[in-house]
């Protein structure tokens, strides 16, 4: 190696910030729960059949009535589910759940990133994919909340399917870990810390 290698890998060495044992697999737990996540979040939005009301199944995507003549019919076109709004709200809840998952995909990157690439910008980095996750809660929570405000008359809580579970439960991990993430940054370091990298 050269002297000007050698000088930057020591200048490199003592910026990296010292991270013990315990705080290393408590980043990774909030990885591998951001993961679980982004995992059941993307699986329920892409099936989407969150609601089963007496013989109607009613989703993102769209609605199926299911008869003995018949059998199951499923239309995509939610106008004719006969509640109004219901196209217009279904359109509005899948693209905020869709979005949720896409920035939740971009804040597990940043988490990852600053865990493998550990330099002077690695808590920022840290800091800013636990506010993509917090925004991730707040979408997921927000289209969670309209599905439930559109098909108000036709809830019931067992009604709920586990899709519709899925997606609680990854808004919950959303929140979980965003808060968890910020609040060990904060312990770690400080906030005046980090103004200062």
């Amino acid at each position: 190696m050269t002297a000007i290698a050698v000088q930057a890998q020591r200048l490199l060495g003592q910026r990296r910030p010292y991270r013990s044992f315990f705080e290393s697999f408590i980043r990774t737990l909030i990885i591998v729960c951001a993961a679980l996540a982004v995992v059941l979040s993307s699986v329920s939005i892409c099936d989407g059949q969150w609601l089963l009301a007496e013989d109607r199944l009613f989703g993102l995507w769209h609605f199926c009535t299911n008869s003995n003549q018949t059998g199951t019919h499923c239309l995509r076109d939610l106008s004719q589910a006969g509640i109004p709004g219901l196209a217009v709200g279904m359109v509005l809840a899948r693209s905020m759940g869709a979005l949720a998952v896409v920035a939740a995909i971009f804040g597990l990157e940043l988490l990852m990133v600053s865990q493998v690439c550990e330099d002077l910008h690695s808590l920022r980095k840290w800091a800013l994919g636990s506010i993509l996750l917090l925004i991730s809660f707040v979408l997921s929570s927000a289209g969670l909340l309209s599905f439930v405000i559109l098909l108000r008359n036709q809830v019931t809580l067992i009604g709920f399917t586990l899709m519709f579970w899925c997606q609680f439960t990854a808004s919950f991990l959303f929140f979980l870990n965003a808060i968890s993430g910020l609040h060990i940054n904060s312990i770690t370091h400080p906030w005046g810390q980090l103004r200062k990298l």
